[in-house]
C-alpha cells in the first residue's frame, strides 16, 4: 500500500493538472492520494470524481500558509479531510490576497532588472489561485536570462533570507489556522518542519495538543532529521505523514508522485481520527 498525501497541481504552484496527477499516481501504484494546493479546496470536488474513475482513493487536502509569530516565521499546515470545508474559504482568499500583494511586489522588482512582458508571468499562472516565484523564474528561462528554474539566479533572486527580489508578508497566526482547521471538522498536520525550521514550534503545538499529526518522509529530511520528527510524534502522539511534496516542473529536488509515503499504520490512524470527528 502507497499513500502520498502531499502534491500540487496546477490550481496553486504544480505544473501538472489533477488529472494527470491522478493518473500518474494510477501508474505508480499510488493508493492513497491527498492534492493539497496551497491555500485552494478548488481541486477537491472533482479530484473525488477522478479518483474513483482511475481507481486512486482521494483524500481532500489542503496546504494552509500560517505564521509562527513568536519566530517570525511562515509555516505550513496540511489539513485533511475537512467536514466543514467551507469554513476554510475566508482563509483561503484571505491568504491568496497576501500572496498576490507579495507576488505583485516581486514582479515589479522583476521586471525593473529584467525587461519581460508581465503575460510572461502570467499565462503560466492561470489556472491558479495566485502567482507563485516560479512562475516568474519560467518567464526567465523563457527570455534566456537563465537556463534553471533552481540555480544561482533563483538563489540570488528568490532566497527566503536575502533574496533580492523576494517579498513574503505575514499570514494568518498558526494557532488561529489550527483553530479554524479543527472548526472545519479537518486533521491538522504540521508540514516539512525542517524546511522553515519549525521543530521548535512543532513541539510547542505538540504539546499544547493543537496538533493532529506531522509530515516525516519529505524529500528536504535527511534520515536523522525524519528520525527526530518520529520521535517528536511518538511522544506526543501524533500521526506520522509522508509525501512527495510534488510540483512537477517547479520541483525544488526530484520528486515523483509516490516517492515519500505514509504507511499503513499511520494511514489507519488518520482514517480513525477523521471518523472520530
Amino acid at each position: 500500500m502507497t499513500a502520498d498525501l502531499h502534491c500540487h497541481s496546477t490550481f496553486s504552484d504544480g505544473s501538472l493538472g489533477i488529472e494527470e496527477i491522478i493518473v500518474q499516481a494510477k501508474r505508480t501504484q499510488v493508493d492513497f492520494l491527498s492534492i493539497t494546493d496551497h491555500d485552494s479546496l478548488s481541486s477537491s470536488s472533482r479530484a473525488k470524481v477522478l479518483g474513483e474513475r482511475h481507481g486512486v482513493h482521494i483524500i481532500p487536502g489542503v496546504e494552509l500558509s500560517a505564521w509562527d509569530k513568536k519566530r517570525n516565521a511562515k509555516v505550513h499546515i496540511l489539513c485533511y479531510a475537512p467536514q466543514k470545508p467551507e469554513r476554510l474559504e475566508g482563509l483561503c482568499l484571505k491568504s491568496c490576497a497576501i500572496r498576490k500583494e507579495s507576488a505583485k511586489e516581486m514582479i515589479e522588482k522583476i521586471t525593473s532588472l529584467y525587461p519581460i512582458p508581465i503575460q510572461a508571468i502570467l499565462k503560466y499562472s492561470t489556472s491558479s489561485k495566485s502567482i507563485f516565484k516560479q512562475h516568474i523564474m519560467r518567464a526567465l528561462v523563457d527570455y534566456g536570462y537563465t537556463t534553471e528554474l533552481y540555480g544561482e539566479l533563483n538563489n540570488q533572486l528568490f532566497n527566503h533570507t536575502d533574496g533580492t527580489c523576494y517579498v513574503e508578508h505575514e499570514y494568518p497566526d498558526v494557532n488561529f489556522v489550527l483553530d479554524l482547521i479543527h472548526s472545519s471538522k479537518g486533521i491538522a498536520v504540521m508540514a516539512h518542519p525542517n524546511y522553515y525550521n519549525s521543530i521548535e514550534l512543532l513541539e510547542e503545538l505538540a504539546a499544547a495538543k493543537k496538533l493532529d499529526g506531522v509530515e516525516a518522509a519529505h524529500w528536504s529530511n535527511s534520515e536523522a532529521q525524519e528520525n527526530e520528527i518520529k520521535n517528536i510524534a511518538d511522544k506526543y502522539g501524533l500521526i506520522v505523514t509522508g509525501g512527495s511534496d510534488f510540483h512537477g516542473l517547479y520541483n525544488e529536488q526530484p520528486a515523483h508522485i509516490g516517492c515519500k509515503s505514509t504507511d499503513k499504520e499511520n494511514i489507519d490512524k488518520l482514517f480513525a481520527k477523521i471518523k472520530s470527528l
